[in-house]
């Protein structure tokens, strides 16, 4: 249950006030013990908490009722996924576990009643700033769940709705994980008699090793600086701009001196490997190399669940990811058509099968690290999360979200995150975040804004 709040002197925090603080604990027990980091936990003890929040309507529910029902419906969740109120602990022998002590997770209640939904969610616009102060642990890396909380929530009260924003440590979970737990908590909050999707919290699959990630005293660095000017824009693409993308994917353009027979995909590349492609041909353009032989570099995470044999369960808490890298020179990415570059990635993710996985978890125990998020060439691009995380599936009791945002976490030149479009109609939004000059000059080119959404 939740402990009594801090006093309500609100303190100033840029746009925000933070009204009071304090910790929610589960409603009941926790009958798991310890959990231990996997070989796809551990790389991430480097990265920052992940930070991913839903604006909301204005609640039909004053504050002095909301916000005790919003600490509640967090403590009964928590019971669900007793992980999240726990502490990271490393043992004699260096292995890392989550100890599922009932320690509680912080709970935030804020306010930016200047802000109106409008105000922060204009299309064609850069991200709002807003956005980076309605969440807890702002650049918090993720080995220091050893000595506060695994999990935040921070609920921010704006002009004419709410903004619920999740912070949770990523060496705990990966995107299937992090939206299995805000959904469980906004359908506990609407007062659903039984949860959609219980987590699976069983440690029985190739990722769980008895290798030791080697880590300095006090914790690991960040691996990027993420000091650097950036713009940070969400282009949104319908549907139907998306399926014209994939046609051209499928279809390459003919040349005389081309064989298109062997050109065309073995088998049909999908609509977000397609997207995916056109947004590197285009980044890749916007940065203008001069050196065409230069290498750029597309980083996909790609959810293992499915890809091993047995498949684990879809729920299976924690990380079970890997990143796929795909490669190619300056000169050959911009000279071929979408297809080229849309059938590199589409082959990559094919072949990155049950054996493949294996591989990498066998690779990783050779030569254990820290995952190297970051842009260190400059010709980098790193997406994560996913459209088909269901992001707008959170329905707190008085309707779907708005919009979707993210905090400062994790973010750098080359940085991307897919979410879906607020329809569920197949429609995709990317939050892309670049150098000034990079997005300046994305936002210019023609090729690539005539599939976005201009409105």
């Amino acid at each position: 249950m939740p402990s009594s709040s801090s006093n309500a002197n609100a303190i100033a925090n840029e746009s925000v006030a933070i009204i009071s603080k304090c910790t929610v604990y589960p409603h009941k027990n926790s009958i798991i013990k310890s959990l231990k980091l996997s070989v796809s936990d551990l790389p991430m003890l480097s990265c920052h908490y992940i930070q991913k929040g839903v604006l909301l309507s204005q609640s039909p529910h004053p504050p002095n009722t909301l916000i005790p029902l919003l600490k509640l419906s967090l403590s009964k969740t928590l019971s669900h996924f007793p992980a999240l109120a726990g502490r990271l602990f490393t043992d004699s022998d260096s292995q890392v576990y989550i100890l599922c002590n009932d320690s509680g997770v912080e709970f935030v209640h804020a306010a930016a009643t200047h802000f109106y939904t409008n105000q922060i969610l204009r299309p064609n616009c850069d991200v709002h700033p807003s956005f980076k102060t309605f969440f807890a642990f702002d650049k918090t890396l993720s080995y220091a769940g050893h000595h506060q909380p695994i999990a935040a929530v921070q609920v921010t009260e704006i002009g004419d709705g709410v903004f619920i924003g999740c912070t949770v440590n990523h060496a705990v979970v990966d995107g299937t994980s992090f939206w299995n737990f805000f959904n469980t908590f906004a359908e506990i909050a609407k007062g659903v008699a039984k949860v959609t999707n219980s987590p699976d919290f069983s440690r029985e699959n190739v990722f769980i090793s008895p290798a030791v990630l080697p880590l300095p005293a006090g914790g690991p660095s960040a691996t990027f600086s993420g000091d650097e000017p950036m713009r940070e824009r969400v282009i949104q693409f319908s549907r139907e701009a998306i399926l014209k993308l994939k046609f051209r994917a499928n279809n390459p353009l003919w040349k005389p001196d081309l064989n298109v027979a062997a050109l065309k995909p073995k088998s049909e590349i999908s609509s977000f490997q397609s997207l995916c492609a056109h947004l590197w041909r285009a980044v890749t353009r916007a940065r203008r190399f001069v050196d065409t032989k230069k290498t750029t570099t597309f980083r996909m995470a790609v959810n293992c669940r499915h890809r091993l044999e047995p498949k684990v369960d879809p729920f299976y808490f924690g990380n079970l990811i890997q990143s796929i890298p795909t490669v190619a020179s300056v000169g050959e990415l911009v000279s071929h058509d979408l297809s080229w570059a849309a059938n590199l990635l589409h082959q990559n993710v094919v072949a990155h099968d049950n054996a493949t996985v294996r591989r990498g978890v066998k690779e990783w125990e050779k030569q254990p690290k820290l995952f190297p998020l970051g842009n260190f060439d400059g010709a980098m691009i790193t997406m994560g999360s996913s459209p088909r995380f269901p992001m707008y599936n959170n329905d707190f009791g008085w309707g779907r979200p708005l919009g979707v945002r993210s905090g400062g976490a994790n973010k750098f030149d080359g940085k991307i995150s897919a979410f879906p479009g607020r329809l569920g109609d197949g429609s995709v939004d990317l939050e892309v975040v670049l150098a000034p000059q990079t997005m300046a000059s994305l936002l210019l080119d023609q090729e690539f804004m005539q599939y976005a959404i201009l409105s």
